[in-house]
């Protein structure tokens, strides 16, 4: 499975942005899936994960009520809707497969990672 994230860019604070990670193959319907984050400097955090069937969803609590996460099986792509964006999410964000049908916050679960797209917040 081949992840490409893509949507970043340069967003005032306040601000919202959609980022999407693209699977190649089918075999993401199956999967639970996530978004870390990684800011200069600072290693990668948990952001959001996804069941997978979007029944279940969690975020780490400096999102919460902020971002969205969502996913499209049919299209094969996962989404992170973002508001009210603050300096400090900026970062590099990646979508990552998990090895199960659930979603985790530890980056040990996750066996597929995107390249990454770059979110600049600025003040």
């Amino acid at each position: 499975v081949q992840l490409q994230a893509s949507g970043g860019g340069l967003v005032q604070a306040g601000g919202s942005l959609k980022i999407s990670c693209t699977a190649s193959r089918n075999t993401f319907s199956n999967n639970g899936m996530g978004w870390f984050r990684q800011a200069p400097g600072k290693g990668r955090e948990f952001v959001a994960a996804i069941s997978w069937n979007a029944g279940v969803t969690f975020y780490t609590d400096s999102v919460k009520g902020r971002f969205t996460i969502s996913r499209d099986n049919a299209k094969s792509t996962l989404y992170l809707q973002m508001n009210s964006l603050k300096p400090e999410d900026t970062a590099v964000y990646y979508c990552a497969a998990a090895r199960k049908s659930y979603g985790s916050r530890s980056v040990d679960d996750y066996k597929y990672w995107g390249q990454g797209t770059l979110v600049t917040v600025s003040s």
